[in-house]
C-alpha cells in the first residue's frame, strides 16, 4: 500500500469515529474559527520534532495562533513565501505579535549549497535549473550557521520589513526539541 492510501485510510476511519475533542469544531464559525484567538502567528521551523509539541509546549491550541513552518525558520527576503503568509495572517486575519522559533539541533547547520547541489544532481535535476538559483541558494544554504543566530536575523529582517507594519511585535525564540524548553531569544516591547 502506497502511503497516501494509508493516510486516506486513516483519515477515513478517523472522520468515521471522530473523537471527542473534536466534535466541538463540526459546527465551528467558518469565518471567526480563521481568526487567530491570539492574534499570534508562529513562524518555525519544519523539523517533524516540532510537530504535536511546541504548539502545547507554549500553550497553544487549536484556533489560537497562525503557524507557518519553512526548513530553519528561514526569511530571504521582504517578500518571500513566509512574509507573503505573514502579510495574509496580519491584514486578512488580525495578527498582532509574531513569534520567530528557531530550535536546537536544526539539521540547517549541516546543509551547504554544496551539499544539496550534489544531492539535485544525483536525483537527475540539470545543471542549468541549479545555475538559475545558484546565487540564492548559496546566500540562504550556507548563510545558515547558527539557530539562535538565525532567529535574531530573521527578527531584524521582519522589524525592518516594509510590508510589516511597526505595530506589530516580533519575538524571538529557541525550543529545545526534546525537552520542549523555550528561551527567550528577543522580546519586542
Amino acid at each position: 500500500m502506497a502511503l497516501i492510501d494509508d493516510i486516506l485510510a486513516t483519515n477515513e476511519n478517523f472522520c468515521a469515529n471522530l473523537p471527542e475533542e473534536y466534535k466541538a469544531y463540526e459546527h465551528e464559525d467558518h469565518h471567526d474559527s480563521k481568526i487567530p484567538k491570539k492574534k499570534l502567528a508562529i513562524l518555525a521551523c519544519m523539523d517533524t520534532r516540532t510537530t504535536l509539541f511546541l504548539e502545547p509546549a507554549m500553550g497553544i491550541k487549536r484556533g489560537d495562533a497562525k503557524v507557518i513552518k519553512t526548513v530553519g525558520n528561514c526569511v530571504t527576503g521582504f517578500f518571500d513565501t513566509a512574509v507573503k503568509s505573514l502579510m495574509v495572517a496580519i491584514y486578512e486575519l488580525g495578527v498582532m505579535e509574531i513569534a520567530v522559533i528557531g530550535h536546537e539541533e536544526c539539521g540547517m547547520q549541516k546543509t551547504t549549497s554544496e551539499s544539496l547541489t550534489k544531492a539535485m544532481l544525483a536525483r537527475g535535476i540539470s545543471p542549468d535549473a541549479i545555475k538559475m538559483v545558484e546565487k540564492e541558494l548559496k546566500e540562504w544554504a550556507d548563510g545558515f550557521k547558527d539557530p539562535e543566530q538565525n532567529v535574531r536575523d530573521v527578527v531584524k529582517l521582519l522589524k525592518e520589513d516594509p510590508l510589516i507594519p511597526k505595530d506589530v511585535k516580533v519575538h524571538g525564540l529557541l525550543f529545545h526539541p526534546r525537552s520542549g524548553k523555550l528561551k527567550l531569544v528577543s522580546k519586542d516591547e
